[in-house]
């Protein structure tokens, strides 16, 4: 289900600590919207996946603000490090070679791969 409103909180958020990071604000929000949109990407094809068998996982489930928001809140601290720290290699030539390189080695399906093409979409600058 998606929640538009909460999506771009978490893009203005995000934006709002790109100088945080000597990170420009539209660079961000565009980033997330990319993960959020492979999120979205990778969630729709497993429930497609799940309905077609009848069931989903048999995982506990577990809570949105109790335990998911809390560890995308570092894991969004943790992203804004590591595009701090690859911004300069935006434009290298190589740079899109190295993406689908370490893409490759974080395959673990073709839904999942999906997610990280969506996910990485733009990363590389100057083409």
């Amino acid at each position: 289900m998606e929640d538009l409103p909460r999506e771009q909180q978490v893009i203005d958020g995000a934006g709002a600590r790109a100088a945080e990071f000597e990170l420009e604000q539209n660079d961000v929000q565009q980033l997330f919207r990319a993960q959020i949109e492979a999120n979205k990407l990778v969630q729709n094809a497993l429930l497609a996946q799940w309905h077609a068998a009848g069931a989903a996982p048999a995982l506990p489930r577990r809570s949105l603000t109790g335990d998911i928001r809390p560890q995308l809140d570092i894991l969004q601290t943790r992203l804004l490090q590591t595009y701090s720290a690859f911004v300069p290699l935006r434009k290298d030539p190589n740079c899109q070679a190295w993406l689908d390189a370490a893409r490759q080695r974080h395959t673990t399906d073709a839904i999942h791969d999906q997610g990280l093409v969506r996910a990485t979409l733009g990363l590389c600058a100057g083409k």
